[in-house]
Formats: structure tokens, sequence, C-alpha cells
């Protein structure tokens, strides 16, 4: 069965850092765009992070530039998003999600989510 497994969300202090990861099993990410979406309460979900193991693309959304950085081991079937000086305003759910053959970035015709995982930034 294929599917998308996200670690790595964890309570943190403003300031501090997290790394993601998106592990991919039943099918590999090489022809894939990978994204990392984020849900908060009372909020629309939205788009993060992208790379396109297809066509090389990266993209970040606009308030975690410079901060949040995105990378995939397709050895290990892995997509990392690195998160650093973390804000409470990026407390979510944090869902990755793969659409085949795409480039970055793309809100639609996802292929597989992940369940998410927690992200909490006091401040």
């Amino acid at each position: 069965e294929a599917q998308l497994v996200e670690s790595g969300g964890d309570f943190v202090q403003a300031g501090g850092s997290l790394r993601l990861s998106c592990t991919a099993s039943g099918f590999t990410f090489d022809d894939y765009a990978v994204g990392w979406f984020r849900h908060a309460p009372g909020k629309e979900r939205e788009g993060v992070s992208c790379i396109s193991n297809s066509d090389g693309s990266i993209t970040y959304e606009h308030s975690v530039k410079g901060r949040f950085t995105i990378s995939s081991d397709t050895a290990h079937n892995t997509v990392y998003l690195q998160m650093n000086s973390l804000k409470p305003e990026d407390t979510a759910t944090y869902y990755c999600a793969a659409k085949r053959r795409s480039t970055c970035p793309y809100t639609y015709g996802m292929d597989y989510w992940g369940k998410g995982t927690l992200v909490s930034v006091s401040s």
C-alpha cells in the first residue's frame, strides 16, 4: 500500500528549530513533486514549500522564505523540511503531499497525502 508518513513535529519555543520528514512507502519519489502544507485552527490550509524531483523546481511561501529549507533524499525516499527561527504563527499541523510528474507549486491533484504532524511554537 502506497503511503506518506510525516514525522518530526514537536512543541518548541519561538526561535527554535525543527526538521520535519516525509517518507514514502509503496512508491518512489523519483518523478514526484512533494509539497509541505499546513493547516492551523481557524485558517485555511496553505502551501508552505515544494520540491519537484521531476523538474528540479523549489518554491517557498513568502512568510517562510529564509527560515525554512526543503530538501529531497531520493536514496531514502524522504523529503525534509528544515524549519529555523520558528514563530508562533508557524503553529499548525503540517502535511506532505505528492503529485506525480509535477512542477512546483501545486494546489490540487495530489496523488498521496500524509496524516500530518503537529508543530506548536510558543512565544
